[in-house]
């Protein structure tokens, strides 16, 4: 039988068929142990370390060698596990349980830690989640706007500077639902007790915002009604243009007066803004003197003091009882609230503060109506972002330059060419600059002055630099109370 086997498997010694190469082979090898192989594996070559005697740590890839070279796949290794190689090189499964065990006894806290680690992670992202979306299904698309905007996309203005931004932002004096309580319903039907050109500098380094007398004379171009008919153009007073013909009319109407394209369009109401003031604690102001105004719901006595959403909202609609009862001054005090109340957002470190951010955000998006370029958290995110390194003294509010018009001194009409410029320097989004009236009055005066000294001769305005615009208005870094 000895025979047999070295026949067909070849001598174990000879190279050139070495035992195991073929399943036959590492079987045979198993039952059998030849002498010329036991030989060679105790007779190692001159100058070999013996594999008995290699380092410890590296014994385990050098012992499974051995095996695999003297013994086919390592049969014999269960049969002599008794020579203590297979214990202490923790070769066979029966050794881990045991080590493993040890390990969990000795450092328990690590696995829970881990789980509690993961376990708030889950918790925070489903959070995270919950809020996003909520306030993302606060907002409430205007598609319709998009739609007529496309049907008269022919008479829009072109774009001329691409990264420059123009959003026009609408207050709408509805005094349906939860507006009632500010007026008489009348039926649902609204007009745009404010609106504000915002036009974002394309470096973000400066945002200008320029209010439109809702009695401003202007042309009102043919829009399409709720019930789908066409209204005739008209020369008419700038708010109509949102009772007839809403969002969409006010914008071209807007496009036709400036020649700016518009971009995105936001429509706030009441108690957006309320909502807004009371998320940020209230803003101060400084009155000198004291407010009673019992169509605008407000009471207040002079001095430094902050007000509250519903009070912010009664000062900034007063308008009978304060100053001179123009709209104009109306105008003025909304921008100077608007400007306190970015300031206070800024150094306040809302806008870095997510806690203190989601509020706001919250009271915004709820009485917040827009077009599908920023109905989603994340456009209104990267406004937001794009405007926080903005200083706020370059964050600059002012009225189109208007005067009382000719036929009716109840209504307005643009000065020119102060608007032209105006409106072209923003269209080319080129800087301007606001100081309060009473300073640009006294700068108005010295100009004249040195007109009037200047000799004939004298070379033209055209050798010196063109100066920058500059307008009445104000900015978000002046402080109320020094007004």
């Amino acid at each position: 039988m000895d025979a047999d086997v070295t026949d067909s498997a070849g001598t174990p010694a000879d190279p050139d068929l070495p035992a195991g190469d073929t399943p036959q082979g590492r079987s045979q090898g198993r039952s059998q142990e030849e002498p010329g192989a036991t030989d060679s594996k105790e007779e190692p070559e001159p100058g070999a370390v013996p594999e008995n005697d290699a380092p410890q740590d590296s014994g385990d890839e050098g012992e499974a060698g051995a095996r695999e070279d003297s013994e086919g796949d390592g049969g014999d290794g269960d049969q002599h596990g008794s020579d203590g190689k297979s214990a202490a090189g923790a070769q066979t499964w029966a050794d881990h349980p045991k080590d493993g065990s040890a390990s969990r006894r000795k450092r328990p806290w690590l696995r829970w830690a881990a789980l509690g680690a993961s376990f708030l992670v889950m918790i925070s992202a489903g959070a995270g989640w919950w809020l996003y979306k909520k306030l993302d299904g606060n907002i409430t698309t205007d598609t319709s706007a998009a739609a007529e905007l496309k049907v008269y996309e022919k008479e829009r203005p072109t774009p001329v500077v691409m990264d420059a931004q123009n959003i026009l932002l609408i207050g709408s004096d509805s005094r349906s639902g939860d507006n009632r309580e500010y007026g008489r319903d009348d039926g649902g039907s609204q007009r745009s007790d404010t609106t504000i050109l915002l036009h974002l500098a394309a470096d973000r380094k400066s945002a200008t915002a320029v209010s439109l007398p809702r009695d401003l004379m202007v042309e009102v171009p043919k829009c399409r009604t709720g019930d789908d008919k066409e209204t005739r153009e008209q020369f008419t007073q700038f708010n109509s243009a949102f009772e007839l013909g809403g969002t969409a009319c006010t914008i071209r109407t807007v496009e036709r007066l400036t020649g700016i394209r518009i971009d995105h369009h936001m429509v706030v109401d009441f108690n957006g803004f309320k909502d807004m003031v009371d998320a940020v604690d209230g803003v101060e102001i400084c009155l000198k003197e004291p407010i009673d105004d019992k169509d605008a719901r407000l009471e207040l006595p002079a001095g430094r003091q902050t007000l509250n959403g519903e009070e912010a909202l009664g000062y900034v609609r007063a308008r009978k009882t304060l100053g001179d009862g123009s709209d104009t001054e109306r105008m003025e005090r909304q921008q100077r609230f608007l400007g306190a109340l970015v300031n206070k957002m800024q150094s306040n470190g809302v806008l870095l503060n997510p806690t203190r951010l989601y509020p706001v955000l919250d009271a915004a998006t709820k009485s917040l109506t827009t077009d599908p370029g920023l109905d989603s958290l994340r456009d209104l995110y990267d406004l937001v972002r794009s405007m926080r390194d903005v200083p706020t003294d370059q964050v600059q509010f002012l009225t189109v330059p208007r005067q009382p018009y000719r036929q009716n001194v109840n209504r307005d009409e643009l000065v020119e060419p102060d608007a032209s410029e105006l409106f072209k320097q923003l269209r080319e989004d080129k800087p301007v600059a606001v100081v309060p009236a009473d300073e640009l009055k006294e700068k108005e005066e010295e100009k004249e002055k040195a007109q009037d000294e200047k000799p004939d001769d004298a070379g033209s305005d055209s050798e010196s630099p063109t100066p920058t615009p500059t307008y009445s208005g104000s900015s978000a870094a002046d402080d109320l109370c020094e007004q």
